[in-house]
């Protein structure tokens, strides 16, 4: 006798359920979709034949993603899958009860937005978890669930999967039999370590299997696709006539690969998101990409970041973006736009009422520049709730202006203007706008050569606040005695309150001056012993 036997855990594994425990919940789903609720008292009751079909596809849609959670987890009991099981089977199946039955009782369907009466809009996920090289065996069962019968998937998701020439082949058949179905996919990161010739194989094998697919997104970020790469999906993108989003992000995209996307694309007439972050894009790029731009006229979402565009590209995206009306979100970080593209923007921005977020950060607007761009944004975007211009040398030449900008932004939350030179006479002006703007609630003014009585006018203007959430001002000329006084002041919202730990309490700036801290700091002392009159 195995005396350790005695002392072995009993486990009771809880996935998969049985056939009959699936049944059982399509019966209850069923009854739930013919019975009277408060659900369908409002938007009607299914017969029977149309709840038991959508009961049906409802617990494989349920079954299929619980199944794939615990494969990924397979020493589990199953307890986790079977939660998710239940989640995804009631979020689904209130799904059904809110839309109502699809035929009326004359028999007519009731169509959705794309003319279908599709059960919704699901996911097919396989991004989580380390990155991992795939083949063909592997494929082949990580992409099961896409060849169930009757599956519902509109999205893909296969980013942070290396696919080999052998999984992309068992892919594109899949593929083939699911691109009319299919609203939106991610293939970002999905080649990663392959050689050269293989990525461009692999990217050529699902460019054909989505070949005609009507997408309303796309995503072939983290590629390196450059313009092999790009034309390697030229069959995809041609095909495409109403995209709505499109992310290129860190994609080797140069001047010929701006190119290519600006050619391969026939219809950019519908497209609202485009992202080309952290490209080396450069002036010439810029031009093709301003040409795609323009005929981008509903774009409500930009972004061309740390893509080394200058001046002249600078002006070339302004001029495009004065097209683009109905934007809400632009970010133009990290380029060397200079004062020249800032004076352009600032011309392009006119008519911009839509506006809620603008990040224009590390462009070496410098002063005239930014003035230029806030003046305009005070009368262009009643609604901006979001407002850089970090790091762009900023003086205190500005700080007349951008009070008045602010001053008329009510719906204003977040302020970034980190990385300039405001000192105390800025950090003072900005404090008394704090003081009576009732939606300001983060305010980033780090490494700007503030002294402890700059300091503390900004603290004092937002810590009674209730709303307020969070104040940054490190890396600044702040006294020993001052970050222990800010500290005390901050002691009943410690969170409000950002690191200080790269503060500089003798005052030395980066071109080594030891005494313009300190020199700051004595005469914001002698204005505090002003009597007032």
């Amino acid at each position: 006798m195995d005396l350790n036997s005695q002392h072995r855990p009993f486990s009771i594994k809880l996935w998969p359920p049985s056939q009959n425990t699936r049944q059982t919940l399509v019966e209850r789903m069923t009854t739930n979709l013919t019975t009277k609720s408060i659900f369908t008292h409002k938007y009607g009751t299914l017969d029977k034949e149309e709840a038991e079909d959508n009961a049906k596809r409802i617990e494989d849609v349920a079954f299929a993603t619980a199944n794939l959670f615990y494969e990924k987890e397979p020493d589990g009991d199953g307890g986790s899958a079977v939660q998710l099981y239940a989640k995804e089977c009631s979020k689904l199946l209130l799904e059904v009860l809110k839309r109502g039955p699809s035929k009326k009782d004359n028999g007519e369907v009731t169509a959705t937005s794309d003319n279908t009466t599709a059960l919704h809009e699901s996911i097919f996920d396989i991004s989580k978890g380390q990155r991992a090289f795939i083949e063909a065996d592997e494929a082949e069962e990580l992409l099961k669930p896409l060849k169930e019968p009757g599956n519902s998937f509109t999205k893909i998701c296969f980013s942070n999967r290396s696919f080999g020439p052998g999984a992309a082949l068992v892919a594109q058949t899949i593929l083939v039999s699911l691109k009319d179905q299919l609203k939106e996919v991610d293939l970002s990161d999905f080649v990663a370590g392959r050689p050269e010739a293989e990525a461009l194989d692999v990217m050529s094998i699902f460019s054909t299997a989505l070949e005609g697919s009507a997408l309303k997104s796309l995503n072939l970020s983290d590629n390196a696709l450059g313009e092999k790469g790009v034309r390697a999906f030229g069959a995809l993108l041609k095909s495409q006539n109403i995209l709505e989003e499109l992310y290129l992000m860190n994609d080797g995209i140069s001047e010929e690969a701006a190119r290519a996307v600006s050619e391969l694309i026939p219809s950019t007439e519908k497209l609202k998101v485009l992202h080309f972050h952290n490209n080396m894009t450069g002036d010439e790029g810029a031009l093709a990409i301003a040409e795609f731009v323009k005929r981008s006229p509903l774009l409500e979402d930009f972004r061309c970041s740390s893509t080394r565009v200058g001046a002249e590209g600078g002006v070339a995206l302004s001029g495009a973006l004065g097209n683009c009306t109905g934007l809400k979100k632009l970010d133009l970080r990290d380029n060397m736009f200079g004062v020249e593209g800032g004076v352009s923007l600032s011309k392009a921005l006119t008519k911009h009422t839509e506006l809620r977020e603008i990040y224009l950060s590390y462009l070496n607007l410098e002063d005239d520049g930014t003035i230029a761009i806030v003046n305009v944004l005070k009368e262009s975007a009643p609604h901006l709730e979001v407002l850089d211009l970090s790091g762009n040398d900023i003086t205190t030449d500005a700080v007349p202006e951008i009070v008045a900008c602010l001053e008329a932004k009510q719906f204003l939350a977040k302020l970034i203007l980190g990385e300039n030179e405001l000192r105390d006479e800025g950090a003072i002006q900005l404090s008394k706008v704090l003081e009576g703007h009732a939606q300001l609630k983060e305010i980033d003014l780090n490494s700007n050569q503030v002294s402890w009585y700059g300091a503390q006018k900004l603290a004092l203007a937002v810590v009674q606040k209730d709303d307020f959430k969070f104040l940054n001002i490190n890396g600044n000329f702040i006294s020993n005695e001052g970050l222990d006084e800010l500290t005390d002041m901050f002691k009943n919202s410690p969170n409000r309150l950002g690191p200080l730990d790269d503060n500089d309490p003798d005052g030395k700036d980066d071109d080594g001056d030891e005494e313009a801290g300190s020199e700051d700091e004595l005469e914001s002392k002698m204005k505090s012993l002003a009597v007032d009159d």
